[in-house]
């Protein structure tokens, strides 16, 4: 094959990959726009807000703040939870405690089993009931807040994937350049693999 042939087809097929990259890279970076827009949308819905600077003041175990609370939701403090960071400390550092605190550590599971078990009408029943009712709305919020963090995340991760192929689509376009520069600049009947001849000795 020659050369020049061969630094055409090659350059032709890095010109195709380029495209791909290019919108590759188009298609991630709308989706990132697109779950991060629907990620604060959501989360702008529900009108879930950290607890003010003045309740950090009186942190202390079993009250509305715990010490432990305090390194991962004093940075949000008085905000409206609206990014999924936001969302998984307010899921996981805020709601987590409370619900580890309250009787079977807040698990829905138990706490139902327990309740159904219990006699009907006893103040036990009536106690388990509305522990259950409260456990459960926990646990939904907890939920619901964790799944926007983790499409939060997939959008994240779809940006720098994005980022990754611009990067790639711009190396490609120099090699390129370089390949078609390097097309018009050989000969055209040299070939690409040529054979060596060797002096024959006499």
């Amino acid at each position: 094959m020659r050369r020049k042939v061969f630094d055409v087809l090659v350059s032709a097929g890095g010109l195709v990959l380029l495209v791909v990259l290019v919108v590759a890279g188009s298609m991630l970076m709308w989706g990132s726009s697109y779950t991060n827009n629907q990620v604060h949308d959501q989360l702008a819905m529900q009108q879930v807000y950290f607890p003010p600077k003045a309740a950090f003041a009186s942190a202390k175990a079993g009250g509305e703040i715990t010490p432990s609370m305090r390194p991962y939701i004093y940075p949000y403090a008085g905000e409206q939870v609206l990014t999924g960071p936001e969302a998984e400390a307010y899921a996981n550092h805020f709601i987590a405690v409370h619900l580890y605190d309250m009787a079977y550590h807040g698990v829905y599971a138990k706490v139902s089993a327990a309740a159904r078990a219990a006699s009907p009408g006893t103040p036990q029943a009536t106690k388990l009931a509305s522990l259950e009712q409260t456990v459960f709305q926990g646990t939904t919020l907890r939920a619901m807040l964790l799944e926007a963090y983790g499409f939060w995340l997939l959008g994240n991760i779809a940006f720098w994937a994005s980022i990754a192929s611009f990067v790639l689509a711009g190396v490609m376009a120099v090699l390129i350049g370089f390949g078609f520069w390097h097309a018009r600049r050989v000969s055209t009947e040299k070939e690409l693999l040529a054979p060596v001849v060797t002096a024959q000795a006499a």
